[in-house]
């Protein structure tokens, strides 16, 4: 491919204005980071924050390299995909965090009912029976996240390396290659990743409407399937024929283009969204390290030092 020096005028002020948009993106992100340091208290509930608000700005981050530098776009997706199942792990555990922890959430939901019907993997299956919540279960439901965090690395760290030596073509679908099996285990990994994420959230999401749970998760989710589903519809469509080549650009590497123009521009859109939701007034309870408050099954509330529903009220 021609360096960017041979681009023409327009082509140079799009990507100046998509590359201004990652860097707005990033300092809103930054912004963010600097206001939940001086607000919340160095813990877990903050780093998870961090993790998860951070991924559209990494999204936009690494298509604007890519975009600028064709040859890296390899390296970038797979460190795109590395840090969204890092996120969807954390995404896990900050919905735990916002509730106030392990131990308030198992206190809260212990011996109630879960239910696994839902979806990536069961949403068809009502018969499935539910369990009761305790920690063993809480356990594995992590783990069920944490598996796609730890595959997800091995495997990009293995396909970099067949890739320098020139032993991976991501275009060879045949039995014989490695692509159709490490994207298959990947595919396996993520859905059943995702699955756990959903039956937390289905758990929770009532208790934590005022955590604003509910707009995180759609974000979160939204972020998540532009980067999966957008990529693969239009590198299908790019195989077929469909996008015409304009030299010297193939139909795959124009494809590969307008994915990353498109990742861009949509999680610029997210980042901004997502301030309304993460950037949140805390309390000054909560600021010194107490965790939220939340209802019980009988209507009271577990203090755990927090705030009470009329305080939160005013906040």
């Amino acid at each position: 491919m021609n360096s960017t020096l041979d681009l023409s005028v327009p082509t140079i002020i799009l990507y100046s204005v998509l590359t201004l948009m990652a860097v707005i993106a990033n300092l809103v992100y930054f912004e963010e980071v600097i206001y939940l340091i001086r607000k919340v208290p160095a813990t877990n509930r903050r780093a998870t924050i961090m993790w998860v608000s951070g991924l559209s700005p990494v999204i936009a981050s690494t298509s604007c390299v890519g975009m600028w530098v064709p040859l890296a776009s390899m390296i970038t997706d797979l460190t795109t995909a590395v840090y969204i199942a890092i996120a969807l792990h954390k995404f896990q555990e900050m919905i735990i965090e916002e509730f106030g922890g392990d131990e308030i959430f198992l206190k809260h939901f212990e011996n109630t009912l879960v239910t696994f019907s839902t979806g990536p993997c069961c949403c068809c299956c009502p018969c499935l029976p539910a369990a009761k919540m305790s920690r063993r279960l809480m356990i594995m439901l992590k783990l069920g996240t944490f598996q796609l965090a730890f595959l997800r690395p091995v495997l990009m760290i293995f396909t970099l390396v067949l890739w320098v030596n020139g032993t991976f073509d991501p275009d060879d679908i045949s039995p014989s290659g490695p692509a159709i099996w490490i994207n298959t285990s990947l595919g396996v990994s993520t859905v059943v990743a995702l699955w756990p994420v959903s039956i937390v959230f289905n758990k929770v999401k009532g208790e934590l409407k005022s955590q604003k749970i509910i707009p995180k998760f759609i974000l979160f989710k939204i972020s998540f399937i532009l980067n999966q589903l957008q990529a693969l519809i239009i590198n299908i469509t790019a195989s077929t024929g469909s996008i015409a080549c304009a030299p010297p650009f193939s139909s795959t590497a124009r494809g590969i283009y307008m994915n990353q123009q498109l990742l861009i521009m949509e999680m610029f859109i997210i980042t901004l969204i997502s301030q309304i939701y993460y950037r949140r007034k805390y309390h000054a309870k909560e600021i010194d390290g107490k965790q939220p408050t939340v209802k019980t099954h009988e209507g009271q509330n577990h203090l755990n030092g927090s705030i009470t529903e009329g305080e939160r009220s005013n906040v």
